[in-house]
């Protein structure tokens, strides 16, 4: 078995953000496996994260270490997630070991593009790390067949590249308290992160007038639209949005398992190309059906569960309707978890990168 370190934001270890859920759940995947495996980053004062729980439980195999004190030659393998770790991979002297995995959750071109919200500087600065990745890595990982055509268009076949879409638990907490605010109506879930204004803020704009517009409309329909997730949300309107904050991910279950119907809408005008929506994952493994609009890359997980609607992209009329039509609507909820479990756990997204080290051939 590999002695692994794995990368991917100097913040400290939170699980709010999916990046860091991420990250971590395939780190807990690979210990599983019989694989060491430490996160590198630094642990800082919850001051400055306030949301940042004071501990995480680590699985065994598993542990921390500090960034700053990474020995990189005593690992076999060095797995960074996103354009981001791998910036800190470099910043760290650790680009240089002959083993590196790195995981990239959008594919990026050389000019911005319809279907992609990165743009600008911060476009070309993905793009340009891309380009480095592409010298040093062993293998690539990408979420989906769009990221990987557009990166063997882009910078060729090598390294090699694999499919490793999103995922979820396998096992979660059973149903808590209800941690809704007391009130009568449906209620619609947008559970997830909101980008950052100063990072994708046209990306923060659209969703949040999506949200305003979608929340108005569910309205008449007598269903309350919640959000939870980090990221700005000062562009909600509160009168048809209520947003109920950051939510630590063993918290955030129960957020699902009481709402009525979970949602996701593009960040753009019509599709986005290579980024997939992580959330669907976890709507349907907690039996939440789910509305989406069909310009996600993933969309299909909804039909394929047969749990919930995908909508035109832009036709928000109709995806109140479809929100209401689902919130009445009687599913088999047991065939949706039965397939997220079949097909989209952690376990089984670990074990690619399991077989990529120890040679065992696979899908």
């Amino acid at each position: 078995m590999a002695r692994i370190v794995t990368v991917c934001t100097e913040r400290p270890l939170a699980l709010v953000n999916m990046a860091h859920i991420r990250w971590y759940k395939i780190a807990e995947g690979l210990a599983r496996l019989g694989h060491t495996v430490d996160i590198a980053a630094n642990e800082e004062s919850r001051r400055r994260w306030p949301w940042r729980p004071a501990t995480t439980r680590l699985a065994p195999n598993l542990g921390r270490v500090p960034l700053g004190r990474v020995k990189w030659s005593r690992y076999d393998v060095v797995k960074v997630t996103y354009q981001e770790g791998f910036e800190i991979l470099e910043k760290h002297r650790g680009a240089r070991h002959d083993f590196i995995i790195s995981r990239l959750s959008t594919v990026v071109g050389p000019e911005d593009a319809a279907g992609s919200y990165f743009e600008g500087p911060l476009r070309r600065r993905m793009y340009e790390a891309q380009q480095r990745i592409r010298q040093v890595s062993r293998y690539l990982a990408v979420s989906n067949e769009p990221a990987r055509a557009l990166w063997v268009q882009l910078h060729g076949a090598a390294p090699p590249v694999v499919l490793v879409p999103g995922a979820v638990d396998r096992d979660i907490p059973e149903p808590a308290d209800d941690p809704y605010p007391a009130g009568g109506g449906g209620r619609c879930l947008f559970a997830g992160n909101f980008s950052w204004k100063n990072y994708a803020p046209r990306a923060n704009a659209t969703l949040s007038e999506k949200l305003n517009r979608l929340g108005e409309l569910l309205a008449r329909h007598e269903i309350r639209l919640y959000t939870v997730g980090p990221g700005d949300t000062d562009l909600l309107d509160s009168r048809y949005v209520t947003h109920l904050g950051v939510v630590p991910y063993e918290r955030s279950w129960s957020y699902l398992q009481f709402a009525h119907v979970g949602i996701d809408l593009v960040k753009g005008q019509g599709f986005l190309h290579n980024t997939e929506s992580s959330k669907l994952y976890h709507y349907l493994r907690a039996g939440l059906p789910a509305v989406v609009e069909a310009g996600l890359p993933n969309a299909d997980l909804v039909e394929a569960a047969g749990l919930g609607y995908v909508v035109p992209s832009d036709d928000l009329a109709l995806f109140a309707q479809k929100v209401a039509d689902a919130a009445a609507e009687r599913w088999d909820r047991r065939r949706a978890v039965d397939y997220i479990l079949e097909h989209h756990t952690w376990d089984s997204r670990a074990l690619v990168y399991h077989r990529l080290l120890t040679g065992v051939p696979g899908r």
